[in-house]
């Protein structure tokens, strides 16, 4: 019997809309939330460059860029199994809270040791989100839908990385004057959004008494009743030859986005320091502003043109991405910020697209029941290959380092044609947060 409070809510299609409202808006908040404390390292950089009692090299600097991304890829291989056995709310809030307790520890003591310890346990705690997120809201959103809703719900990141350097490069050189207060800023902001999400969040529409956002068989039921095994998922996810093929992919494009992500401030100083640290913060957001726009854009695309397949829109984008790769090369050259600007901006709008429709529609839809393992896996292959973006702009020059990242899209679009017409089954509903109604769809070719 289910005594929940919300139990009420069961057949009562205001208090669904609501609950898929809430539900979307808790978990855009907490995964931008995680940004804050993600992206506090890059603008502390600037100031931890001319602290003397840390003489820290950018290849230092690198390193734990790189510790921090090894942790995050190992968190998520391991936190989407955990997400479907023990469920996101668990996971993900346990990841906020050690979050903004690492952020904070660093920076209140300033010692190397301690930032290699940090940046490991940051790592950790920031793979909690993704996995466990995504299968969050795809508990409430059908397969139809998906591409539509996730394509919003994408632009959580985008937002979060766009505003996060603003605010910590504001609160450390502007109102405190030092560094650190980027670390302990971004801690407090992530700690509120833990307890907004400790409040606000459940794990499914079973949970708060509604139906489950699409039918479940007798087997599907089953295994959601039985928590799933660790190595159950594992098995499942590794027979699942279209989500290997998403993981590869998104091995190879994630590297673009961190160097941007962790290095841009750096880039941007490097080349322009007239302009000051504050602005160096924010010049690279003009990649983060395209974001925002890129998640919706694709997710569109995907269910209005090519009936919620993934593929075909990923790799018209990448197309357009890998020109844009190439082009930056020249665009440094000219020593124009608006030229580069303007191409930051077309690079955040044709990469974010795919990155978020790989990591997210696709990957819970090809993932079926294990939607939180195979999130969690290829999100997971991506985080290995933004190691390198972490540690190549710190060993290698600009130039050499996008030329690297143009080939990379080059070869995730190769990988992909063969899947331009792989299909998810599921419902579809003109309204994502309205009840859904049964359709016959195409087999899913996995």
């Amino acid at each position: 019997m289910n005594t929940s409070p919300y139990a009420s809510a069961s057949g009562n299609p205001s208090s669904r809309r609501r609950w898929r409202l809430q539900i979307f808006a808790i978990t855009w908040l907490a995964y931008a939330a995680f940004y804050f404390t993600r992206k506090a390292f890059s603008v502390a950089k600037l100031g931890i460059g001319d602290d003397p009692d840390l003489l820290m090299e950018k290849a230092v600097m690198a390193n734990l860029d790189a510790l921090y991304l090894g942790a995050y890829a190992v968190g998520q291989f391991t936190w989407g199994i955990l997400a479907d056995r023990f469920g996101p709310r668990v996971v993900v809030l346990g990841g906020l809270i050690i979050s903004a307790l690492a952020a904070a520890i660093m920076g209140t003591f300033a010692t190397l040791p301690i930032f290699a310890t940090c940046m490991l346990v940051q790592g950790l705690a920031q793979s909690t989100g993704w996995s466990g997120l995504c299968k969050n809201i795809g508990s409430f959103f059908s397969t139809q839908e998906r591409g539509r809703v996730l394509g919003w719900w994408c632009t959580c990141y985008a937002f979060g990385g766009l505003v996060a350097s603003p605010f910590a490069g504001w609160m450390a050189y502007e109102v405190y004057g030092n560094w650190r207060a980027a670390f302990i800023s971004t801690a407090a902001v992530v700690a509120i959004v833990a307890l907004l999400f400790f409040i606000f969040q459940r794990n499914r529409p079973q949970d708060v008494g509604l139906p489950p956002a699409e039918p479940l068989g007798e087997t599907d039921e089953a295994a959601v009743q039985a928590h799933p095994s660790f190595v159950s998922c594992l098995k499942t996810i590794i027979k699942n030859r279209t989500v290997l093929v998403l993981g590869l992919a998104y091995f190879m494009l994630k590297p673009a986005r961190y160097a941007i992500l962790l290095w841009g401030p750096v880039m941007v100083y490097e080349r322009m320091p007239e302009i000051g640290k504050v602005a160096s913060a924010i010049v690279p957001s003009a990649f983060e502003v395209a974001g925002l726009a890129g998640p919706i854009l694709i997710g569109l695309l995907s269910d209005k043109f090519f009936g919620a397949r993934r593929f075909p829109a990923c790799v018209i984008s990448l197309i357009a991405l890998t020109a844009c790769l190439i082009l930056f090369v020249p665009a440094m050259a000219t020593g124009s910020v608006l030229v580069v600007v303007a191409l930051l901006f077309m690079m955040g709008l044709t990469l974010y697209g795919p990155d978020s429709m790989i990591s997210g529609a696709a990957a819970i839809d090809f993932g079926k029941e294990t939607a939180g393992t195979a999130a969690g896996f290829v999100n997971g292959c991506g985080s290995v290959g933004a190691v390198l973006g972490g540690l190549l702009p710190g060993y290698f020059d600009t130039e050499t380092v996008f030329l690297c990242f143009s080939g990379s899209a080059v070869f995730a679009v190769l990988i992909m044609l063969p899947f331009w017409n792989s299909r998810p089954q599921g419902r579809v509903s003109p309204d994502p947060f309205i009840p859904n109604r049964d359709i016959s769809s195409t087999p899913v070719k996995a």
